[in-house]
């Protein structure tokens, strides 16, 4: 099974996939969590150029490179350990490049969609929980901390991230829960849960 949490930074997904995978484990469920990019050791080197290098990286190198790192994490590990019977949590999927490259950055959606479909060997989630929070809330839960370069992106590109997230969760609803991440984390756990019971038993 191939669960992916979507959001933008500061809704929470980290916390979820912690409350999700160790109840999983708790009630004996192989798990294995992972996040985008990263996961092997040549995405996480591209993770490092995404997010920490001095050079200015077009809208489609920045595409193709998370699409590389995408494509040996799913190769190399994702798509092992699903045949194992492995529960595969994903912080981050396809649906992340289409809401910040396609709808963010302004690629033609066809070219990122056949990009993620390529990068992804067409492997799709069993189910995705988007955090839904507002743009406000992102900043207030990020400026503690030293923001990266897609965080340094601009007001204009995740309203049109945040836009691009609910545009897909609309479109594709049997997958994808829309919750609102500004509820307590109790009450997102029990969201989660409540559509988690179907799948796992």
């Amino acid at each position: 099974m191939l669960i992916t949490f979507e959001g933008i930074d500061g809704c929470g997904k980290t916390t979820q996939i912690g409350l999700l995978s160790s109840y999983l484990r708790e009630n004996g469920k192989e798990v294995l969590t992972l996040r985008e990019p990263g996961g092997t050791e040549f995405s996480e080197k591209i993770r490092d150029l995404l997010l920490h290098s001095k050079d200015k990286l077009t809208a489609q190198s920045e595409l193709f490179l998370f699409e590389s790192a995408r494509a040996d994490l799913v190769e190399k590990i994702i798509k092992p350990e699903l045949e194992k019977g492995t529960i595969v949590i994903l912080d981050r999927f396809y649906d992340s490049t289409t809401a910040y490259q396609g709808y963010g950055r302004q690629i033609d959606l066809n070219v990122v969609n056949a990009s993620n479909h390529l990068a992804s060997k067409n492997l799709k989630p069993d189910i995705t929980f988007f955090l839904d929070i507002p743009l406000e809330l992102s900043y207030q839960r990020s400026n503690h901390r030293k923001l990266d370069k897609i965080e340094k992106s601009g007001d204009e590109f995740f309203t049109r991230v945040i836009d691009g997230y609910k545009k897909i969760a609309g479109e594709e609803p049997e997958r994808i829960v829309n919750i609102d991440g500004t509820k307590p984390i109790g009450e997102i756990f029990k969201t989660i849960m409540d559509k988690m019971i179907n799948l796992i038993y």
